[in-house]
Order: structure tokens, then C-alpha cells, then sequence
């Protein structure tokens, strides 16, 4: 008898939402046409939103079956809600985007390609957003606070906060999670020892919605975050590669 088929996918994309029932169903369907021919699945992540973006999602199974609508029962974070798309997740490659529909689908094959075909070492490839999009202030709030971070942290990242991402799995769940992790993941996949990789992507204005950060917010838990990911770097010991006798 034959063997059955492996219809698992090749690539889980996974989206945190919150309140964005404006965003979100354009950006499934996006992404179920950047991805189309493909063995992929997608997975929403609807932080405990209090309009409708749960149902709004829910209403598009039919017309996309690749979409999986995950639900929190309390809002629980930005992080949380990728961490529980990652641990829903079927493929070995994930791909992250902000549900805000900032993030351009279109990128999103191109970056989990990248990651495809590296090195065995390669954990992560992340997008830098090449012009971005936001106001002035939001601009140069990030600037500053990606400068910080790279010089603390010495991670190479000039646009950390960018939320799309192609990362392996097993790679991310083997970091130590903390929440705000999704933006210091460069830095902790170079403390586990895999290799990183960037590639330009587009930025998009925002169409509906609103942010969910203010700039003061984001900087207090960023100097705390900070401080946490420098003494989880300096507690590290790279055991050379592991040898089975």
C-alpha cells in the first residue's frame, strides 16, 4: 500500500492581532495570495480583542481554508500571542507579521525562501523596512531606540521592531521566553548560537486602526527589556556543538 501523502505545511505564518477588525481580513486574504501554490498555513492570533476582529476572521474559513483563527481569553500581549501561534504551528519555517497590515505580505515568501535555503545554522532572517511609514516622531523614537539596543547588544539589527519575520521554530522556542521578546529575537538567536540574516521590505501606511504603543510606553519597557536581554546574553555558555558518543 502506498504511503499517504505528507500534506503538512511548509510554512506556518502567523499573526498577532489586537483590535484590528479593519486590518485583518485584507490582510488573510493578501496573504493567502502571496503564498498561493504553495503548502503554507495561517494562523491569526486574536489577543483578546474587544471588537470584531475574531469574528471578522472567523467569517473568512470558508473562502480561505489555509486560515486558522487562535483566540486568547485575556489580552495577554504582542509576544504571548506570537508565542501561541508558534506552538500552534504545524511547518518547520514560520513567518511573523504585524496585523496592522503595515507589513507587506508580498516580502513574506521571499524571506522564508531565504531561510530555506541557508545554512543549516541560520535561524532567523528578519525584514528591515526600507521607508517606513509612520509619523515623524514614531520615526525617530525607533531610531534612536534601535541604536541603543545595537550597541548594547551588538546584534547587527538596525530595525529590530520590524514584525515580519522568518524564523525556524525549534530555533524559537528554544529561546527563554519573556514578554516584549519578539523584539530582541536577533540578539537571542545569536546567544543560542544560529546565524542571522536581514533583507529590505516594504512599509505600508496605516489604513485602520490605531497603534497600540505610544512612544514613552515602548521606551520605559524597552530600558527594563534591555537590561534583561544584556544579562540573559552575559549568563550564556556556548557549549561548542553537541557530539553524541
Amino acid at each position: 500500500m502506498a504511503a499517504a501523502p505528507d500534506l503538512s505545511p511548509d510554512v506556518s505564518i502567523v499573526v498577532p492581532v489586537f483590535d484590528e477588525e479593519g486590518a485583518a481580513p485584507a490582510l488573510a486574504r493578501e496573504i493567502a495570495a502571496a503564498f498561493a501554490g504553495r503548502r503554507h498555513e495561517i494562523l491569526f492570533v486574536d489577543d483578546a480583542s474587544g471588537d470584531g476582529t475574531r469574528a471578522a476572521l472567523e467569517g473568512l474559513r470558508g473562502e480561505i481554508p489555509a486560515l486558522r483563527v487562535l483566540a486568547h481569553r485575556r489580552n495577554a500581549g504582542q509576544s504571548r500571542a506570537v508565542r501561541t501561534g508558534v506552538l500552534a504551528a504545524r511547518a518547520a519555517i514560520i513567518v511573523t507579521l504585524d496585523g496592522d497590515g503595515q507589513n507587506d505580505p508580498a516580502d513574506a515568501p521571499r524571506l522564508a525562501d531565504a531561510l530555506a535555503s541557508g545554512p543549516p545554522g541560520l535561524g532567523l532572517v528578519g525584514g528591515e523596512r526600507a521607508q517606513r511609514r509612520d509619523s515623524a516622531n514614531k520615526r525617530l523614537a525607533s531610531r534612536l531606540a534601535n541604536a541603543i539596543r545595537r550597541r548594547v547588544l551588538d546584534d547587527g539589527a538596525v530595525d529590530t521592531g520590524c514584525g515580519l519575520k522568518a524564523f525556524r521554530r525549534e530555533a524559537f522556542l528554544s529561546l527563554p521566553y519573556f514578554d516584549h521578546i519578539h523584539r530582541y529575537l536577533p540578539a537571542l538567536m545569536l546567544r543560542e548560537g544560529y546565524e542571522i540574516a536581514f533583507q529590505p521590505v516594504n512599509h505600508r501606511p496605516r489604513e485602520s486602526g490605531r497603534s497600540k504603543y505610544t512612544n514613552l510606553g515602548r521606551l520605559w519597557a524597552g530600558l527594563s527589556d534591555l537590561q534583561g536581554v544584556l544579562w540573559l546574553k552575559r549568563r550564556a555558555r556556548d557549549p561548542g556543538g553537541v557530539d553524541e558518543a
